[in-house]
């Protein structure tokens, strides 16, 4: 039977949108700020070769240049303010969160509630300055190894990691007040929006290789087809839910005595969403970026880096699954779903599992759960990131192509989709409050009007 809930959420049209002015303003507001990302991808950092640069992303676009410059939305290859993009706020957040399962005065500090959350929320802004501080130099003195710096020097050293540091920090902040007063996780926005923006060159770079005869009809075909149908297999994993039946006990309030009733668990096939590919690919555009600005430099660590750690090779294959596999198990159970607390909480409502104790062994149980559910999980999040980058290198795409992209795009849309449906829900709630609330009153006064007059 469908529950009331359901049948509003159902009913939920987008034409009260226009009714909905919180909802409308918390969209404006995150529209406007996504603009204001775009365009200072093309304010340029001081002291660049354009003509330099140009040429040298030409050649670095069908590799790691074309996913690193995808990833930030273009800055990169523009060299930007946001160059660095929101990737070292990601590198602190997962630095930080592997501390926190490690360090006890940091789990302790995360128990807290809101203040211990503040903390660790500084201490995370503090590791991206560090981090974002070791990378924008790293990327100054590799511009300068590449010859796209017009005046080398401590200067442009000096200027390019300010405006880069400065850049990252804007970025982290636009991402934490979209997040709390627009729609959706600010900093996957950023992100989606930056792939976003690079689709339509990446397409029209893509169908101009099949009009010159360098891809086959049959090979376009076949892309065409494996984006299809890799996003309905992405849309279908990310709906896909294992439900574990709760059962309530009949209890006694007072002198009324309520019937128990039975409920479901719902857990994911992938609790952690896109986050274990963001990490995993954050993790490994660092080193890589690095050691390909640098290409010209003999530096031995840095030509093995862009040898073995480019798009399609074995170790970058299998780093990236190693990576996706422990994201995917490490965010799961620290952060989206924690069968400690869950447990906690069924036994603080009186709820149990038929057949398992609450308590210790409600935890084990859901733990068990998760931990088979996470197998088919990571394995789908692996093959969708992997897949795409392996037929890319047999069929010599000549534009960076990846499941990191489609699962991103994909997943933010769809959290974004649902949280708009949720506030507009939200909305039909409080239209309907206020009825019955004028209803109420309008009865009473008519029933005064009714009342009889005394003789």
């Amino acid at each position: 039977m469908v529950s009331a809930v359901e049948n509003m959420a159902a009913n939920t049209s987008w034409a009260a949108l226009g009714k909905a002015t919180d909802l409308r303003n918390r969209i404006l507001f995150t529209l406007g700020l996504l603009i204001v990302y775009r365009l200072g991808t093309f304010i340029p950092v001081p002291g660049i070769d354009g003509v330099a640069l140009r040429q040298f992303m030409e050649q670095a676009g069908q590799g790691i240049g074309g996913m690193v410059s995808m990833f930030t939305g273009g800055a990169l290859g523009r060299m930007g303010i946001f160059a660095l993009g929101i990737m070292p706020y990601i590198s602190a957040s997962i630095i930080v969160q592997l501390l926190t399962s490690m360090v006890p005065s940091l789990e302790q500090l995360k128990k807290e509630g809101e203040q211990g959350r503040k903390k660790i929320n500084q201490y995370t802004r503090y590791g991206t300055v560090f981090l974002a501080t070791l990378q924008a130099y790293g990327l100054a003195v590799s511009l300068e190894a590449g010859d796209i710096v017009t005046d080398p020097g401590f200067f442009f050293r000096a200027s390019c990691v300010i405006t880069l540091v400065g850049g990252t920090m804007f970025l982290m902040w636009l991402g934490e007040q979209i997040t709390a007063r627009g729609i959706g996780n600010g900093i996957s926005l950023i992100i989606f929006v930056g792939i976003i923006a690079e689709l339509p060159a990446a397409l029209a770079q893509f169908f101009a290789s099949g009009r010159s005869g360098a891809l086959s009809p049959a090979v376009i075909i076949g892309v065409i087809v494996m984006v299809i149908v890799t996003i309905m297999f992405v849309v279908f994993m990310e709906r896909a839910l294992r439900k574990i039946h709760i059962q309530y006990p009949r209890r006694q309030v007072g002198m009324k005595v309520y019937d128990g009733g039975s409920s479901h668990l719902p857990v994911k096939v992938n609790p952690s969403g896109v986050i274990p590919a963001i990490f995993a690919s954050s993790l490994l555009l660092l080193p890589v970026t690095i050691s390909t600005f640098s290409g010209n430099s003999t530096n031995p660590v840095m030509s093995w880096l862009l040898a073995n750690f480019g798009p399609g090779q074995p170790l970058y294959l299998a780093f990236f699954t190693v990576m996706i596999i422990f994201f995917a198990y490490f965010y799961t159970f620290n952060v989206s779903f924690k069968p400690d607390d869950v447990a906690d909480n069924l036994k603080n409502q009186n709820g149990f599992i038929p057949g398992i104790r609450p308590g210790k062994k409600t935890s084990e149980y859901l733990e068990y759960v998760v931990n088979r559910v996470l197998v088919l999980g990571s394995g789908y999040l692996a093959a969708v990131c992997l897949l795409p980058e392996i037929l890319r290198g047999q069929f010599a795409i000549p534009f960076y192509f990846g499941g990191t992209s489609v699962l991103i795009v994909v997943s933010v849309t769809m959290d974004t989709i649902q949280q708009v449906q949720s506030h507009l829900l939200a909305h039909q709630y409080e239209g309907l409050l206020e009825k019955s609330q004028l209803r109420g009153r309008s009865g009473s006064k008519s029933r005064k009007k009714r009342s009889p007059v005394r003789r």
